[in-house]
């Protein structure tokens, strides 16, 4: 679920926590992860926040928690097994709610199958993966023209867009998308989120549909738009 540096950052919060009961400073987090600047450290904590592997407690200075830590974290030790962690596309969106289908039994020649790609490895753009998980049955109006691909949600980034923990959101291929489109946006070539694109003169804002999550705003070379929110799939 996290990319290496976010859990890098991670684990060096916790162990700093485990030895002294005091958070690393931002210089400190800077330095261990050999970074330029410390808005890149920024920019981790809010995705790990985001993800809910750390809080930030209100009205102290450098108070952060540790909730939890990565499934693929063995207990007591502050590094991954080694293997394939994926990162799951964390759901974020915009205002209005997209289409929803309950995903009833329909007759095969009213639906197109589309690949559910639920997990993308950190820092692969969409158009690089190889392998999909399954094949998801989408009502043939809700996709009409172009390429798609559909990924599994997670979190609750997305509540106010009617987009929930665990529903399926269906994406159009796209590199390009309106201001108010919810899209999928790789930023930096390692972080892959679905949010609501605002442009802000030469800069672009990722948006999400939660009062719990800031806007995070980006130069254009920064993010790279990987596809554009067309329906929503959830099954009762």
């Amino acid at each position: 679920m996290l990319t290496r540096k976010q859990l890098e950052l991670l684990m060096f919060i916790h162990e700093r926590l485990k030895e002294s009961g005091v958070p690393p400073s931002f210089d400190e987090m800077k330095d261990a992860l050999d970074l330029k600047s410390k808005s890149g450290i920024h920019r981790l904590i809010t995705a790990l926040e985001e993800r809910g592997f750390i809080r930030r407690l209100p009205n102290r200075a450098r108070a952060l928690e540790v909730i939890k830590l990565p499934e693929t974290m063995q207990p007591g030790i502050g590094r991954a097994r080694k293997g394939f962690a994926p990162a799951v596309i964390e759901g974020d969106g915009g205002r209005k709610a997209p289409p929803t289908s309950a995903a009833p039994s329909l007759d095969s020649r009213d639906t197109v199958p589309v690949p559910v790609m639920g997990r993308i490895a950190a820092g692969v753009p969409i158009a690089a993966i190889q392998t999909q998980s399954h094949i998801l049955h989408v009502p043939i109006d809700l996709v009409a023209g172009g390429e798609h691909y559909a990924l599994e949600v997670r979190g609750d980034s997305m509540i106010e867009a009617g987009i929930l923990d665990g529903d399926t959101v269906v994406i159009k291929k796209s590199d390009t998308a309106d201001s108010g489109d919810i899209i999928v946006a790789l930023v930096d070539d390692e972080e892959a989120t679905l949010k609501r694109l605002r442009r802000k003169g030469a800069s672009v804002a990722l948006e999400a549909a939660n009062p719990a999550y800031e806007t995070r705003i980006f130069g254009p070379d920064r993010v790279r738009i990987q596809g554009r929110l067309v329906a929503l799939m959830r099954r009762y």
